[in-house]
């Protein structure tokens, strides 16, 4: 077993463009700088979690799972950009900031951060398309995981000490920020929701 280190750097570097680490951290602030220390912390950790367990899933039976429910990639990111809207319109409303109770601690890590923001449908269908061009080689598939967990580990690292600036913004700042995540979450909603329509043109 030869361990293909081209086959990981590419994986990583296209997680890495399409999950965007950076780019969350707005949206990640917007939604746990009024909570308390350990609320963020948790959620730090909670969303690379749960991003890891659904796109592990989808990289061992992803094709097999969507042809089982008659499922294509642009239905996926139809449903992803629906998710990612109803989630902007309530940063842009003020609803999607703030608040301290323990669903909402596991909804925040849960939805949108682990899944559709860093487990989406571009990220899905990536990995779904290097496993299948791996063809079961056990090199090729281990550096497709390595690159998985490496852009995972990376998300954690960035958005643990991103709560380092929520002292620098204040709940004033913080506020601001959960206006402006939702007017991105909002662009890249109505982008996912365009390229779901033209996938189904495309392949009708």
């Amino acid at each position: 077993m030869t361990f293909d280190v081209t086959l990981y750097l590419t994986v990583l570097i296209t997680l890495f463009v399409i999950m965007d680490p950076p780019g969350a951290i707005p949206v990640f602030l917007s939604l746990v700088g009024l909570k308390s220390k350990e609320a963020r912390n948790k959620a730090a950790w909670q969303a690379p979690t749960v991003s890891l367990t659904v796109i592990s899933v989808f990289a061992i039976g992803g094709q097999a799972i969507l042809s089982y429910l008659h499922i294509g990639i642009p239905a996926l990111q139809g449903a992803g950009g629906l998710l990612l809207l109803l989630i902007a319109l309530s940063l842009l409303t003020g609803k999607g900031a703030g608040g301290d109770t323990a669903a909402e601690d596991v909804n925040v890590a849960l939805v949108p951060l682990g899944t559709p923001l860093m487990a989406g449908p571009g990220a899905i269908a990536a990995v779904i398309v290097y496993v299948s061009q791996a063809d079961g080689d056990a090199g090729s598939l281990l550096a497709i995981a390595l690159g998985i967990i490496t852009i995972h580990v990376l998300f954690f690292l960035v958005l643990r000490f991103s709560t380092a600036l929520i002292r620098l913004l204040g709940e004033g700042g913080i506020s601001l920020l959960a206006r402006i995540a939702g007017l991105l979450l909002a662009a890249i909603a109505v982008q996912l929701i365009a390229d779901s329509v033209r996938g189904f043109v495309a392949g009708g």
